[in-house]
């Protein structure tokens, strides 16, 4: 299959620039990097992608067995890379995506001059064996799950808000409930299980790649604790809390946002 029409490939910005790539989060497309990529693009080739069941990517191509697992995801970061043969890249992902670009760059390192990994979260639910905190509790994940399952549109419009975690702007909220439920709720159920059950933490421990966690001061879906957590597990990795509220400052902080993937990807890229 055509790798760029099935991840509905994009590319904009210098075309002899270090090559960024943005990969977007559970429920969402590449549309919501659009108020970052008017900075980066004046520096960089930007390359944006849709997930295989998101956006305007090739439905057809999406099947249970590959997406079932964030590898399926990982795998189609490696494919676009080998397609666009861009040389190393600055992979930037955002929640769900940090994870599927740490497993990419764990399989093919090469690929990578860099990572940043915007709101990320190896794991989603608490492991009091450990003290690890993810923020949610087992019972959680699986109310979390059992709302979406029962009635998707309800459940979308609810965590939206969360997600977003801005009540002053309700329009963050409603662009995402929008996104949520421009999702086929069955490719949704399978991502999010894919999402919120998965436990990567040994993965991000592999990591040998420079690296730019990227943390907002408040987010109710992956908080500081995690960010720490994530710092501490790679190697030479970079922390910065960007003055932001909720699971997305690509749409509550855009210029800090922006700000903090140019700067490490200048350097990066060198």
């Amino acid at each position: 299959m055509d790798v760029r029409n099935r991840n509905r490939v994009t590319e904009t910005g210098r075309t002899d620039g270090p090559v960024v790539m943005l990969a977007h989060g559970f429920g969402c497309d590449q549309n919501l990097w659009r108020l970052v990529v008017p900075t980066l693009e004046r520096d960089f080739r930007v390359v944006l992608f849709d997930h295989v069941g998101a956006g305007l990517s090739d439905l057809s191509a999406w099947n249970e067995e590959r997406y079932a697992a964030l590898d399926g995801y990982a795998d189609d970061v490696l494919e676009i890379c080998h397609e666009l043969d861009p040389g190393p890249v600055v992979f930037v992902g955002h929640s769900v995506s940090a994870t599927v670009g740490v497993l990419a760059a764990v399989r093919e390192p090469e690929r990578f001059s860099g990572l940043v990994l915007l709101t990320p979260s190896p794991c989603y639910i608490d492991d009091p064996a450990t003290g690890y905190r993810g923020g949610f509790s087992a019972e959680d994940i699986d109310e979390l799950l059992e709302s979406l399952d029962s009635n998707y549109l309800g459940w979308s419009a609810a965590m939206a808000s969360v997600i977003m975690g801005n009540p002053d702007r309700p329009e963050l909220g409603e662009e995402l409930t929008n996104s949520f439920c421009r999702t086929d709720p069955r490719i949704a159920r399978v991502f999010a299980r894919a999402t919120f059950l998965s436990d990567n933490r040994d993965d991000f421990a592999e990591v040998r790649v420079p690296t730019l966690i990227a943390q907002s001061a408040e987010d109710a879906i992956a908080p500081r604790e995690v960010g720490a957590f994530v710092h501490a597990q790679i190697d030479g990795s970079e922390l910065v809390t960007l003055d932001a509220t909720g699971h997305c400052p690509q749409l509550s902080a855009p210029e800090a946002t922006a700000a903090a993937i140019a700067s490490f990807a200048a350097r990066a890229g060198r």
